[in-house]
């Protein structure tokens, strides 16, 4: 089975469903027919007791692997959101029951976390049994930099790594190997990236009697990372720790260190606004279910496109960086001091009664 013109390819091999992300020129990045695509095979292979378990790769420019998925397509949302186009609102809400979906899929869903990981490609993966990184994964939810937040059930993940590494990552989208990836319990094991094709082959060919021996067969090929976690845990744990966004850079610039120094000029290139959202955001979600963090995340990026008509921190965003590329998006307010607490509050209303919010079904 094949879908948006051949984005998605995905077929049942032996007792396993493998899936394989086919849009290499744009890193994987989702489309609405992807999602689509995704949530449909899912759904069939949920019921289907031939599969026992799913596995799911990128396919890179040189061949498979080497790109997992490097988030959302952002062009895509740039120009929905500029032009009014009704199927923004249909890719946020598909995508998050993706996202649920995988996390309460109930058979083993292996995810060869291979190159780039980030933003949707951490949806479609966190919340797999097995997430396998590699000596080249690079893995981060770089949202604040567009002027979005860590969505994709980002509050509800990361919120749950250890300390405060959850306010870190989502706060300034600062990317990590697989060594920190394992050491934040963002992923579950480590494999060479020259072994993937060779697992991948045997999950295809094996005769499994149950899940638990495909679970066993993966494990049974995981190895120590090359490089050791390189994050500074503690420091991470005393900054991110601090009540608001603006104690945490007037610490860092008080500082001395490179990563202190380097950390501080992060956030001062990322959307003030978004810095706030996404503290609450997180802090939040670490008393919510899956489910809830869902239906929050979707308030909150239906706010992103539409609270402010016309000053967009997302299209701006979006804009710097991928349409225009000059690299210097407009935030508004322009400094972290000058966020008053109601322009970020605001974006934990629900724009929805209960009953009727897009994501109601989700338990």
């Amino acid at each position: 089975m094949t879908g948006a013109a051949g984005e998605v390819l995905s077929e049942v091999r032996g007792r396993m469903g493998m899936i394989t992300l086919n849009r290499a020129k744009a890193l994987n990045a989702l489309s609405l027919g992807m999602v689509r695509d995704l949530l449909a095979t899912l759904l069939a292979w949920q019921k289907d007791e031939q599969v026992l378990a799913v596995a799911i790769r990128g396919m890179g420019k040189e061949g498979v692997f080497g790109a997992f998925c490097a988030g959302g397509d952002i062009r895509f949302l740039h120009g929905a959101g500029s032009t009014g186009n009704p199927q923004l609102e249909d890719f946020f809400t598909e995508e998050y029951a993706l996202n649920h979906l995988i996390h309460t899929f109930g058979k083993p869903y292996i995810a060869f976390m291979d190159g780039i990981v980030m933003g949707g490609g951490m949806g479609i993966s966190q919340g797999g049994t097995m997430r396998i990184v590699t000596e080249r994964t690079k893995m981060a939810m770089p949202e604040t930099a567009i002027g979005l937040f860590p969505d994709v059930g980002g509050g509800y993940f990361l919120s749950r790594c250890p300390g405060h590494a959850g306010e870190w990552l989502a706060l300034t989208g600062d990317v990590i190997g697989a060594a920190d990836a394992l050491d934040f319990g963002l992923a579950d094991g480590y494999l060479p990236s020259d072994q993937q094709p060779a697992l991948w082959d045997a999950l295809a060919a094996g005769s499994f009697a149950d899940a638990a021996a495909v679970e066993a067969l993966v494990k049974s090929k995981f190895t120590a990372p090359a490089k050791p976690a390189a994050q500074p845990r503690a420091e991470i744990d005393r900054v991110f720790a601090l009540p608001t966004v603006a104690a945490m850079v007037q610490a860092l610039e008080a500082a001395d260190g490179e990563w202190a120094q380097h950390t501080a000029a992060t956030l001062r290139k990322r959307s003030p606004l978004m810095l706030h959202v996404v503290l609450e955001q997180i802090r939040r979600a670490r008393g919510m279910t899956l489910a809830q963090d869902l239906r929050m995340e979707r308030d909150m990026v239906r706010h992103c496109f539409y609270l402010r008509p016309g000053q967009s921190e997302t299209i701006e965003g979006i804009r710097a960086l991928a349409v225009d590329k000059d690299h210097h998006p407009r935030w508004n307010p322009a400094r972290i001091e000058d966020v008053q607490d109601a322009q970020w509050r605001a974006f934990f209303d629900s724009p929805w009664p209960a009953h009727s919010h897009p994501l109601a079904a989700l338990d």
